[in-house]
């Protein structure tokens, strides 16, 4: 069992920088592939970025790439999301996953553990 628990949302304005924060609990957390994904009201959940448990291999978005990159630092159990130039079209709540495939997918099917979600809200 993995529970996680994401911080670091928040306002910011169009332009603006955050980073989000995934700790994970567990002794295994190295054998996950991790991803972020959001949800904005009244659509349906979105991958973002993914890494592999290795943390050598990442996966983005057309939407995101090259604004947000996706980090893990597996002594510290946590994966990060650092999201740069946002827009207000990033405005969502943002969940990490946890798949216990160690290798990268997009599908939130194949995710096994997911956290609460984080707030991020982008103003113009």
């Amino acid at each position: 069992q993995v529970q996680l628990v994401e911080s670091g949302g928040g306002l910011v304005q169009a332009g603006g920088s955050l980073r989000l924060s995934c700790a994970a609990s567990g002794r295994t957390f190295s054998s996950y592939a991790m991803g972020w994904f959001r949800q904005a009201p009244g659509k349906e959940r979105e991958f973002v970025a993914a890494i592999r448990g290795s943390g050598g291999r990442t996966y983005y978005s057309d939407s995101v790439k090259g604004r947000f990159t996706i980090s893990r630092d597996n002594a510290k159990n946590t994966v990060y999301l650092q999201m740069n130039s946002l827009k207000p079209e990033d405005t969502a709540v943002y969940y990490c996953a946890a798949s216990k495939v160690s290798l990268i997918t997009t599908l939130p099917s194949r995710y096994d553990y997911w956290g609460q979600g984080t707030q991020v809200t982008v103003s113009s």
